[in-house]
């Protein structure tokens, strides 16, 4: 059967989309090709109608190891489950598709893209969301008009789309960028630390190159695309049931609930009004049925309520749920060193929202292994983000990190990355881990403050303080005119109910990471500018506060952490430190209790927790790869007598040659009459012979320590 094939030229390289060979039986398969990447992406519907109450989408990306030539490791030689770039890539897939969906399309969906190929000059995670878009189109599946995705960066102030992976970790700015015809619906990245203006303009160059990707779907859509299947009735309102609830004064119950400072106490005061007036209004009835109908109605007619009220009064009066201002930033607190054998803690809390984040300093053996299509080698920089049931007074099944947690610490490990000291400068690896303890509005930035306050805390020597805000924007139509207001620090409800939800990290210098997701169809450049400007005012309120906690990294690093002195060796002396099956780096390790890492190109690590046993370690490793010096005498010990001579070893595993005429000054005939093995023999270093081998004059020692009496 032949292919149907669509294509575009996206970044100078030629994006394909083709369908109608393989996975037959999905509802709709494509397989997006650029340069040797190829991603096959499928979707599918359960056939049977359910009522879920929320839409039941899942989205699975899975590389294949062999697309990128390798074995998976471990014993059973098989992909498991889903590592970290796999559930990153599951989300970028997610956030920018799901809107797409009707709510109450009331079918199980479900999106898989498997990797077939990966080249290093092609990311197949872009691809996959174009994938996504186009086997959606294609099927019979209702949903909204497609999205496409792109990746830009930028290098030397140029812009790349779609770019290699070595132009990628050369970049200054990394943006992934999803989108729909209408304007931008979600972004993910982050920067060195950039102005707010370079991040605008890399997202509009990635929006121009979505237009392409979209008309080339719609093309695909237009020669193969199958009918929708038909949508069950949407639910309408009944409005008769939200009249009664006005009149039975539920707006003013929710204005008065609205005041209640705190968010449980908010949150009790809320459910006690809605439930006082869902008994007025099922009062006298005697239905079971309809009493069920009457609360279902007037539980959403109260959610309709809170949703208008909420939006309205910011909109019209510039007043928060929580009575703040549209910039203001929640109080916050800082208390370092809270976890005294931590090498760095902290307690970070903003508002509602608190963490608990602790710094730790290993060696090189301590890095994490790393073995993703797009990336073979050494982390020496980890974050782990843990949201445990409790933050949100919530009781649940706690188990492994879910989509969300490895999502959120993925962006606050990005976000440090720019100001993370260089290996040769602090050759420790480290690692953050955060605790929510509480949680009412972006943990994932208050993870961000209180990892860069840890590490400072713990002595590392940060570039600069990082801080993270998230904002928030309502769009209102008031008196026919569409009225935006952009919110700094949002809450968890503003958060549900708003437009969208978009983080941004960064020093005093600049943007480090950035992640929005906007449930509009485009957000005007204007309103965008003013959300970013207004972002980097709250962060710096918020730097502010760190700041006046701890603005450096304490010079003094906790007597638990290890301490890790470097020293330069020739390339060719690694194998006598580590010496045959590994006996002498163990000797050394046991006797003075470190831990030795040897490097590539020479750099040896000492990791210990006193400076003494590192010193003393250094030393003997000095004594080890030192070489003999012509002219410089040493106390020696005779390891060998022969007929010819004695071997001497001057340095640990050094040995030269005294010959019998370099013995004594008078004639030698038996060399046993001067010697014997064990015996500590003053010697001195003499030009080599014609082969180069080291020579040893015990006659020239004895003369020069005669002279110098």
């Amino acid at each position: 059967m032949e292919p149907t094939v669509v294509s575009v030229e996206i970044g100078g390289r030629t994006l394909s989309i083709e369908t109608g060979v393989l996975a037959k039986q999905a509802q709709g398969a494509v397989v997006v090709r650029q340069d040797e990447s190829a991603v096959l992406v499928t979707s599918c519907v359960s056939k049977d109608p359910v009522n879920f109450g929320f839409l039941p989408l899942t989205v699975a990306y899975q590389d294949r190891t062999a697309s990128f030539g390798t074995i998976p490791g471990g014993f059973l030689k098989r992909e498991g489950r889903p590592n970290e770039r796999e559930t990153l890539a599951s989300r970028l897939i997610d956030r920018p598709m799901r809107p797409q969906f009707p709510k109450h399309i009331g079918r199980e969906l479900q999106i898989v893209a498997t990797v077939f190929s990966f080249d290093p000059a092609s990311d197949t995670d872009v691809l996959a969301i174009c994938g996504a878009s186009a086997a959606v189109a294609i099927s019979n599946i209702p949903c909204d008009d497609p999205i496409a995705g792109v990746r830009v960066c930028r290098i030397d102030g140029e812009f790349f789309i779609n770019p290699s992976v070595e132009q990628i970790e050369k970049s200054d700015i990394n943006l992934v960028v999803a989108g729909s015809k209408e304007g931008i619906s979600m972004v993910e990245g982050g920067g060195n630390e950039v102005d707010e203006e370079s991040m605008m303009d890399a997202m509009e160059l990635a929006f121009v190159e979505i237009q392409k990707i979209i008309t080339t779907i719609e093309e695909l859509r237009a020669k193969v695309g199958k009918e929708k299947f038909a949508l069950p009735e949407k639910p309408k309102a009944d409005e008769v049931v939200h009249q009664q609830m006005l009149d039975l004064g539920s707006e003013e119950a929710l204005r008065t609930a609205l005041a209640t400072p705190g968010k449980h106490e908010r949150g009790s005061a809320l459910r006690a009004a809605r439930t006082e007036i869902i008994e007025k209004l099922v009062a006298g009835e005697e239905d079971s049925d309809r009493v069920s109908y009457l609360t279902g109605e007037a539980k959403s007619s109260w959610e309709s309520t809170l949703r208008h009220l909420m939006r309205t009064r910011v909109a019209t009066e510039g007043i928060r749920i929580d009575g703040r201002a549209t910039d203001t930033v929640r109080k916050i607190t800082v208390e370092t060193g809270v976890a005294p054998r931590a090498h760095g803690s902290t307690f970070f809390t903003r508002g509602e929202t608190q963490s608990f984040v602790t710094a730790t300093m290993g060696v090189a053996a301590d890095s994490q292994r790393i073995d993703f299509a797009n990336y073979h080698g050494e982390r020496r920089w980890m974050l782990q983000y843990n949201f445990p049931p409790f933050c949100t007074g919530e009781a649940y099944r706690m188990g492994g990190p879910k989509r969300r947690e490895i999502g959120h610490g993925a962006l606050a490990h990005r976000a440090l990355i720019p100001v993370l000291p260089d290996a040769e400068e602090f050759p420790y690896v480290l690692r953050c881990s955060a605790d929510i303890l509480e949680s009412n509005g972006s943990s994932s930035m208050a993870t961000v403050c209180g990892s860069s306050l840890s590490l400072f805390d713990a002595g590392v020597p940060l570039k600069r303080s990082v801080a993270g805000i998230a904002m928030g924007l309502i769009k209102e139509e008031i008196d026919g005119e569409d009225v935006y207001v952009v919110l700094s620090d949002i809450l968890g409800d503003e958060d549900h109910l708003g437009d969208m939800d978009f983080k941004v990290t960064g020093s005093r210098k600049g943007i480090t990471a950035f992640q929005m997701d906007t449930k509009l169809g485009s957000i005007p450049r204007d309103v965008m500018k003013r959300a970013m400007i207004q972002a980097r005012s709250g962060r710096d309120f918020i730097l502010d506060a760190m700041d006046a906690a701890i603005s450096v990294p304490n010079t003094e690093m906790s007597r638990y952490a290890p301490r890790i002195t470097s020293l330069q060796i020739k390339t060719d002396k690694i194998r006598d430190i580590i010496g045959p099956g590994g006996r002498v780096i163990r000797s050394i390790q046991d006797e003075f209790g470190v831990k030795i890492i040897t490097n590539d190109d020479g750099r040896i690590d000492i990791a210990a927790t006193s400076a003494e046993a590192a010193a003393n370690a250094e030393e003997r490793i000095r004594e080890i790869v030192q070489e003999p010096e012509i002219g410089k005498m040493y106390l020696g010990v005779v390891k060998r007598v022969v007929d010819f001579g004695a071997f001497v070893e001057i340095l640990p595993g050094t040995e030269g040659l005294v010959h019998k005429s370099e013995l004594d000054f008078e004639r030698v005939h038996n060399v046993s009459d001067f010697v014997e093995e064990g015996q500590d023999l003053l010697v001195k270093v003499i030009p080599p012979d014609r082969s180069g081998k080291l020579r040893l004059s015990r006659k020239q020692a004895l003369k020069d320590a005669e002279n110098e009496a």
